[in-house]
């Protein structure tokens, strides 16, 4: 098989469980785990929610200066984690690769399509420093409701989108007696895609 076509083949894996998961009744199907490192290899790890997905790669919003921003910027490698416990017997998807941050017009388009409190709420958060009381975060929150009062609110330019270009997707399907199925996908250093099965 040609390698486009075993990316396809795992893009299109993909969609499939992510249709799964949802017909099956998965609270949150976009709900993913994102690890990151820092320079000095300190991994930190977070659930976030997938907001778009193509063969481009794997998009998440958040603020460039809190803590995975900050980690994204200074080491570009990401691992991510679905975890859909009702589809079949347990499936997990496991991905990995580089990071770029997605276009400003892309990172409008999605921070105007989202509810008018979430848009403000990313003005009103210093995402990851220190907040000294519940009250100063709401302070903070009505200033940005009254200096955007009647108008469209602007999307914070440190806010943006993260997009991970996977190089490996795998594929982990449950089985009793911990005989689990594992197929990945992987990009080698020639930009070329194999097929391999794993041990469990």
């Amino acid at each position: 098989m040609d390698t486009p076509d075993l990316l396809k083949e795992a893009l299109a894996t993909f969609d499939a469980l992510f249709d799964e998961a949802q017909r099956a009744g998965e609270s949150d199907r976009t709900a993913m785990t994102v690890a990151t490192a820092s320079l000095d290899a300190r991994p930190s790890a977070r659930t976030v929610l997938l907001k778009a997905h193509d063969a481009r790669g794997f998009v998440f919003y958040t603020h460039l200066d809190g803590r995975k921003g900050r980690e994204l910027q200074a080491n570009p490698h990401a691992a991510l984690l679905f975890h859909w416990p009702r589809v079949r017997d347990g499936v997990q998807v496991r991905i990995e690769g580089p990071v770029e941050i997605v276009s400003d017009e892309e990172a409008d388009a999605y921070f105007a399509s989202r509810p008018r409190g979430s848009q403000l709420g990313a003005w009103a958060s210093k995402q990851s420093e220190t907040l000294e009381a519940r009250e100063q975060f709401e302070e903070r929150l009505a200033q940005a409701e009254r200096e955007f009062e009647g108008r469209d609110v602007p999307r914070p330019p440190r806010w943006t989108g993260l997009r991970v270009k996977p190089d490996t997707i795998e594929f982990w399907y449950g089985a009793n007696y911990r005989l689990h199925e594992r197929q990945a996908y992987e990009r080698d250093v020639a930009g070329d895609w194999h097929r391999r099965m794993l041990f469990p």
